[in-house]
Order: C-alpha cells, then sequence, then structure tokens
C-alpha cells in the first residue's frame, strides 16, 4: 500500500544571522580577538573584485571575503586560525534583545491549543547565513537550532597521493587553508529546498530528485523565512511563491533599515516586517506567534479533513427513518454491568 514519507506536521522558522539574529556581523569577535581593523577588512574585501579584474583575474564577489580570510591567515595577521577558534569566537556573539530565550518559546507556540497537541506539531529552527557556520556552532544559539548552513573552512588539505597512503599524518596544529563551502544570498534557496524536502534528515533524498508535495518534509507553506534586507530576495520569493511566510527586521536605531524594510514589503517581497527584538511582547515575536499558529490551524484541518475523506461511513439500512436508526444504535450498544 503506498504511504507518504513524511507527515507534513512540522514547522520551520528559517533565519539568516548577520543584522537578522545579531547587530554586528559576526566576524566582529573574531577580528577583535585577533587585534584585526574591521572596517579596513571589509573596505579590502569590496575592492578585490575590482582590483582582480585589473589584473586580469576574475573573483567571485560572493568567495571574496572567505579568500581574504585565508589570506589573512597566511600573511600572519590571523595566525593559526582554526575551525576550534572560529566556534570559540562564537561564544562572544552579541544577540538582539529576547535572543536566544525566543527560540525554545517559539516551539511551544506550537502546543498552546489540544489540537495542536493531538495532531504532534512541532517546530524546527534553521540558520542560513553567508557567514561561518563554525562560529553559529559555537554561539548560544546553537543549542535551539536543528540545522545550520553556512560557509566552511577545511584544514589540513590531503596532499597529492592521500589514496595511496594507509594512515595519513595530521598535524598538531590545524590550520584553515581551503574554502568547504560558499553558502551566498542565491544558493540560500538550495539550502531551503532541501529542508523542504528533507534531504538534511534522509541523505537518500537528492535536493534535485522530482519529490511530489505531498512527499516532502516540510511544505513551503509551513515555513517562515526571517532576513534582513534586499540580499535575502530570492529567499523571499521562493518561500512566499510556494505558499510560506517573509518577514523582514530591521536594527531600531536604523532609519534606513526600516525604509529599506518598508520598500521591501510595498514591492510585495515580504509579507510584513517588525524590529529585530525578540522578547516575548515585542511586535515581531507577537507576528510571529500569529503566523505559526495560523499555520497549526491549517494542519490540523488539512489532517482532519484527510481523515474524514478516507474512513468510510458505516453501512446504513436502506429507507431507514431516523427514529429506525436511533433504535438500531440503543439495541447494539453494551449492556452496563453493575459491580455493586
Amino acid at each position: 500500500m503506498a504511504t507518504t514519507l513524511f507527515t507534513q506536521n512540522i514547522i520551520a522558522c528559517i533565519w539568516d544571522f548577520d543584522k537578522t539574529l545579531i547587530p554586528e556581523y559576526m566576524q566582529s569577535p573574531l577580528f577583535r580577538r585577533f587585534g584585526v581593523n574591521e572596517p579596513a577588512f571589509w573596505h579590502e574585501t569590496n575592492n578585490l573584485v575590482a582590483h582582480y579584474k585589473k589584473r586580469g583575474y576574475q573573483l567571485s564577489g560572493e568567495i571574496a571575503y572567505l579568500n581574504h580570510l585565508l589570506t589573512y591567515v597566511l600573511a600572519g595577521r590571523m595566525p593559526k586560525l582554526s575551525n576550534k577558534i572560529l566556534r570559540a569566537a562564537g561564544a562572544d556573539i552579541e544577540f538582539y534583545p529576547g535572543l536566544p530565550d525566543f527560540f525554545p518559546l517559539a516551539q511551544t507556540y506550537v502546543g498552546e491549543k489540544e489540537a495542536y497537541r493531538k495532531h504532534d506539531i512541532r517546530l524546527e529552527h534553521y540558520i542560513v547565513s553567508t557567514g561561518l557556520a563554525e562560529m553559529v556552532r559555537g554561539s548560544k544559539i546553537a543549542p535551539f537550532v536543528e540545522g545550520i548552513y553556512g560557509c566552511e573552512f577545511v584544514e589540513n588539505p590531503l596532499q597529492p597521493g592521500f589514496l595511496e597512503q594507509g594512515n595519513l599524518e595530521i598535524e598538531a596544529d590545524s590550520v584553515i587553508a581551503q574554502i568547504g563551502m560558499v553558502i551566498d544570498n542565491t544558493t540560500k534557496t538550495r539550502a531551503l529546498f532541501e529542508i523542504n524536502k528533507g534531504t538534511n534528515k534522509n541523505p537518500a533524498i537528492d535536493v534535485n530528485s522530482n519529490i511530489t508535495p505531498e512527499d516532502r518534509r516540510i511544505p513551503f507553506q509551513n515555513m517562515i523565512y526571517i532576513a534582513d534586507g534586499p540580499s535575502d530576495v530570492p529567499s523571499f520569493s521562493v518561500t512566499k511563491k510556494g505558499g510560506g511566510k517573509a518577514y523582514g527586521v530591521y536594527n531600531p536605531n536604523r532609519p534606513d533599515e526600516f525604509a529599506q524594510n518598508d520598500r521591501l514589503r510595498s514591492a510585495g517581497r515580504i509579507d510584513h516586517y517588525g524590529p529585530a527584538d525578540y522578547r516575548a511582547d515585542s511586535s515581531t515575536a507577537q507576528w510571529l506567534r500569529l503566523q505559526i499558529h495560523g499555520m497549526c490551524d491549517r494542519i490540523v484541518a488539512d489532517r482532519e479533513s484527510a481523515v474524514a475523506a478516507r474512513v468510510a461511513r458505516p453501512p446504513r439500512h436502506l429507507n431507514a427513518t431516523p427514529e429506525d436508526e436511533a433504535a438500531r444504535a440503543a439495541a447494539a450498544a453494551p449492556k452496563q454491568q453493575s459491580f455493586l
């Protein structure tokens, strides 16, 4: 008998990181740790593409800052930078008000009604960032996250002939040396499809596989994508096109970010926007709770409609009156036995 792959009773909040969950760039604690001039680093990074073009090289802007970090390591400006150090620096990341407490709080929203608990509705949090995955893993919010998508570095790259070698020597001092994974504002949408199809939970499911909507782990209509600006338009669009919700946040101290989000809503890119304040009584937390409840209500209605459609009604006597049916039901009812 055919069956679906997943029960589709999961809601996902998918979060950008920089300027969405934190007021600065996540690399800031890392730069402070090594005494690197952060404005100078980003100014150099923003000019890399043009300068390399003058030298006859084509450089992808999406990997420019990752390459420049590696250059700083090679130049001794960030000596012996490792994934372990990146994770340790992640512990110094400061979050917007209400975080990380809002993440477990939001998960209680799906249990606030008996009908939601009856259908075992759950909420998962994911972070999809162009920043560094190891720093997110080391941050205070990591224990409350189901999955993290971000850029990765490789330490101690495998050398030529490694397939023919038995035991490879591992250096005691691991240092990042190569880019292992790049997440940019376009490939973020791939992460959304992995979450949608369940690739992140079942490696046998390829993200490029043709999977029917009813067989996907988390339908897009069960997703809320939260981010801070125009760079996330591809992900906003994918989520909204699939029936999910898109929410923009802004720093309350930045009128320009407020105006930017207002333009995004006017253009239909997002459903709503609010301050990056995740305390329980904030407008952002209340809007997210409202949308999560709306998704829960739809899941309950869909699942109960499916049960009603698939369960056959009991047979009835032809031409039977309501009185006949009542008498038949009474006769079939079990007799109560007294134990007094």
